[in-house]
């Protein structure tokens, strides 16, 4: 399961961000009509007056920062996290599935009703790009839930100091008497000895 890390994370940042940029590119065009016709469902495939597609672009940022944040924590919170980010791709499935099953129609109507002309349309490939990558971030986000316990984790070298345990803790030799290898691993643990 540690080999899975690198590629599923990998596959999951590249899909959520091919989501979130296609759910804010137009997902239906129209076909036939004058350029004024195409102009306005253009617009109207958008998305920002539906709901649908502005849904699923931010429902990936949100499993994009579900991925930031499994690479830098540990134990519960990362597992809590990797859920999160599955029921957050859930949501992304079903905004695309929305979007497959009523944009289009929705677009024709608006356009017939603004410009009284019956128009068809067509998906671009926006669609197809981002129904793909839906497909796919729900799929790493769901390895992720099951595998989080076995990938590798960030060290606590880097974790903020918590002092020494009690009793450990020694009077030390001032600065001045210190060498400069005692002095680099008292700044190491967190101490400061020019205080």
């Amino acid at each position: 399961m540690r080999r899975s890390f690198g590629l599923t994370v990998l596959l999951g940042l590249a899909s959520g961000t091919l989501v979130a940029v296609a759910g804010s590119k137009p997902w239906v065009t129209p076909v036939g009509g004058d350029g004024e016709t195409r102009a306005l469902a253009s617009f109207l495939a958008t998305g920002a007056d539906r709901g649908e597609l502005p849904v699923a672009t931010s429902l990936a940022l949100v499993v994009l920062a579900c991925w930031g944040v499994v690479l830098v924590t540990r134990g519960r919170v990362r597992r809590a996290v990797t859920v999160l980010g599955a029921v957050a791709a859930a949501g992304t499935v079903v905004a695309v599935v929305d979007a497959w099953l009523r944009l289009a129609d929705r677009v024709r109507e608006d356009v017939g009703a603004a410009m009284g002309e019956a128009v068809s349309t067509q998906h671009t490939a926006w669609s197809y790009a981002g129904s793909v990558g839906v497909v796919v971030m729900l799929l790493t986000t769901l390895v992720a839930v099951r595998s989080v316990g076995s990938w590798p984790e960030m060290g606590t070298r880097y974790d903020t100091p918590t002092g020494a345990p009690a009793g450990e803790q020694t009077a030390a030799a001032p600065p001045e008497e210190r060498s400069n290898l005692e002095l680099w691993r008292s700044i190491d643990a967190g101490d400061d000895p020019t205080a």
